[in-house]
């Protein structure tokens, strides 16, 4: 049935007044499917930063990586499995780990646990290396950690980046498909390196954890972000489509 589906979208989509993509690259995606190029094409992003978010991220931290004169903790959120490529983080970690003390958290479950502790034993950094599973609220370590670190090898978007910069937190990103170079403007508002290279994404978390001015800076361009994912930006945005339709400029 699936097969059809392409052919029933070039049909019914260019009847629409207007079709909306929550990303430029589900766009791109759709205007290659639909073979069809069209001002009818807009972009509204999903809803991911709400008060509930906000205030989530005001939580006090209950974590021994955090406290008065402790090392920079590098953060990371995510299942555990080989899409995120967590064994390029360890790697890269353990060159960080040669320049500064950090300690690396991440955030989530899933079936790759057993190899990455193996890795991490291997490397040596098990020490300064917490992986304690789910967490109900990841929005407060993003707040208080000094860099976010997304390693993914693809991406669906990445809102967990989204996450981050409404947080406050420096971001360091792998610029994969797709999601990352498009939520970070091109590296506007976190730094973008190659996926699965360890000595880039080493090199650039090093940029944020000593270069204090460049870690303001981004976390200042993080809420004028986060802005663009806002429940109230959504819902603006919607309304300006809706009226266009009904005024016939759709």
């Amino acid at each position: 049935m699936s097969k059809f589906f392409p052919r029933l979208m070039r049909l019914l989509y260019p009847k629409a007044s207007c079709i909306i993509g929550v990303s430029r690259g589900v766009v791109d995606d759709l205007k290659k499917v639909l073979r069809l190029d069209s001002p009818k094409f807009r972009v509204i992003y999903n809803p991911i930063v709400d008060e509930d978010l906000l205030r989530k991220a005001e939580e006090p931290v209950d974590h021994p990586f955090f406290g008065e004169g402790k090392p920079p903790v590098i953060l990371a959120v995510g299942r555990l499995h080989v899409s995120k490529d967590f064994p390029t983080l360890l790697r890269a970690f353990t060159l960080v780990r040669k320049e500064m003390d950090a300690c690396l958290l991440i955030l989530g479950e899933g079936e790759k646990r057993k190899e990455l502790e193996t890795l991490a034993r291997e490397l040596g950094i098990e020490k300064d290396l917490d992986m304690p599973g789910f967490v109900k609220n990841p929005y407060k370590y993003m707040k208080h950690a000094s860099v976010f670190v997304l390693s993914s090898q693809w991406e669906g978007f990445g809102n967990v980046l989204v996450e981050a910069l409404a947080c406050g937190c420096p971001v360091v990103s792998t610029d994969c498909p797709s999601g990352p170079a498009e939520i970070l403007d091109n590296g506007k508002y976190g730094l973008l390196v190659p996926p699965k290279n360890p000595e880039k994404l080493a090199e650039a978390i090093l940029r944020v954890l000593k270069d204090q001015t460049l870690a303001e800076e981004l976390r200042k361009r993080d809420h004028s972000r986060a802005q663009d994912f806002t429940v109230e930006k959504a819902v603006e945005e919607y309304a300006r489509v809706v009226k266009a339709c009904r005024d016939g400029a759709g």
